[in-house]
């Protein structure tokens, strides 16, 4: 048998959705964009052209293309329709999908609305027969459907497999954040979930309500610690005196973070009080994040903020246990020392019930829940299904569709650790509702999920 030879080339396709020119020479711009991103990369550049289509012949829009010595990076737009393809092809030494990725970034912070609808990479020059080669998968689904076949990697595809069904047969889905899902980043792959439209709702603590804004305002002075794992006392008291709080292998500066969000937090809850009003915690970062008011302080990208997604898709969160958060402790300092005089300008635990039984009644859709780590964020949202039916006497539907990611195994007495058929006795599910759950670490798990669902 003779030796495979390996594909000598890479190409990068990508389609998006919701673009928007961000002005005049909208062509110019996007060339622009992507001699920047060739720039940044180890590949020369060689030509580059542009071509504008005023929709007289051709529908409106532009072709941009730069040639690099390696082979090219494309733009293609339908501008009236908001559709937007691009592509990267190497047939050298350069990653043709790190020009992609930079090309990506500097995009979705000029036009946020994009969304990528399909992305694929395809292999070029590849002189085999298919008779010799092999199937390489080119994304995260082809992946799991390959490798990810037994054990907690078989439940991963399974579940990866049943969530799509249930959205794609008009289920909505609530997520739960428990644990420092935040300050792990994972609105990397949150936010284009919620982007795309997955998203119907969350469940969270006050934690990682507050730690996604942390890290959006005061990335750069955030302190990746490798040796976590071997931190003594003495080390995290010398963490403490430079004004980091430390969460496992990230240390969240105090300054540039907590009190960089607090003036304008602590503003809004004083202008709710001398209005009258009460809100949820959610929605006072809501307010200052649509405002764009500290739109020139974000560090990260924007594109990465999950909250941000949520609120300008308007997404419903529920915060049960939010004054055990940073800011709620704040809010708390501030009743004690009269700066605030009415606890209720923000909305408690109750309400968040309340509020979370009108969003479950309000829509025949089928309701599912993906419960990330365990705590109050998982034990709140699913006890809103017995306390319809058993408490209040309605004929509520069972949640329709349950996942679990937890390195908590079954224990006595830990609602953490509870396997879904306990759910059952208790009224939350039913016998024949999808279940699964995955026994790993959803900083690993949840990525590739998503990645699946939105077949990256």
């Amino acid at each position: 048998m003779s030796e495979k030879t390996p594909p000598r080339g890479r190409h990068v396709l990508v389609d998006l959705s919701g673009y928007v020119s961000p002005g005049e020479d909208e062509g110019e711009w996007m060339l622009q964009q992507i001699r920047d991103a060739v720039a940044a990369s180890p590949a020369r550049e060689v030509h580059y052209h542009v071509e504008t289509f005023d929709g007289h012949s051709t529908p409106r829009g532009f072709a941009a293309v730069v040639l690099i010595d390696e082979s090219h990076i494309t733009a293609h737009c339908y501008s009236e329709e908001g559709l937007l393809a691009i592509d990267s092809f190497s047939c050298g030494q350069c990653d043709p999908q790190s020009i992609i990725d930079h090309l990506l970034g500097n995009l979705f912070e000029v036009i946020p609305t994009l969304e990528i609808c399909n992305s694929e990479e395809v292999a070029r020059f590849n002189t085999q027969s298919s008779a010799d080669s092999e199937v390489v998968p080119v994304g995260v689904r082809q992946l799991l459907e390959q490798h990810y076949r037994h054990f907690n990697a078989g439940v991963l595809h399974d579940t990866a497999v049943s969530l799509t069904e249930f959205l794609d047969g008009d289920g909505r889905l609530l997520i739960t954040l428990a644990g420092a899902m935040s300050t792990a980043e994972i609105g990397r792959s949150l936010a284009p979930m919620i982007r795309a439209g997955k998203i119907a709702a969350i469940c969270t603590t006050g934690a990682n309500l507050e730690e996604d804004v942390f890290n959006l305002v005061a990335f750069d002075h955030y302190m990746r610690i490798p040796n976590w794992r071997t931190l003594s006392a003495e080390d995290d008291e010398a963490l403490r005196e430079e004004g980091y709080n430390r969460v496992t292998d990230t240390a969240i500066p105090e300054e540039q973070a907590i009190r960089k969000l607090e003036a304008p937090v602590l503003a809004a809850w004083k202008a709710a009080e001398a209005s009258g009003e009460s809100k949820f915690p959610h929605q006072f970062l809501y307010d200052i994040l649509l405002s764009g008011e500290l739109a020139d302080s974000y560090q990260a990208q924007a594109r990465d903020s999950w909250l941000l997604a949520a609120a300008e898709a308007d997404i419903p969160i529920f915060t049960p246990g939010w004054e055990d958060s940073t800011l709620g402790n704040i809010f708390a300092a501030r009743i004690i020392d009269g700066s605030l005089s009415r606890p209720g300008i923000v909305k408690g635990g109750i309400e968040a019930m309340l509020a979370l039984a009108e969003w479950y009644r309000g829509d025949e859709r089928p309701a599912g829940i993906l419960q990330v780590g365990g705590g109050i964020a998982g034990d709140f949202p699913i006890c809103v299904v017995p306390m319809l039916r058993q408490d209040l006497g309605q004929d509520a539907e069972l949640w329709s569709w349950f996942a679990q990611i937890s390195e908590s195994t079954a224990s006595y007495g830990g609602y953490s650790g509870a396997p879904p058929e306990e759910k059952i006795s208790w009224g939350k599910l039913a016998v024949d509702t999808p279940k699964f759950v995955i026994e790993s670490d959803a900083t690993i798990v949840l990525p590739l999920l998503f990645a699946a669902i939105l077949d990256l």
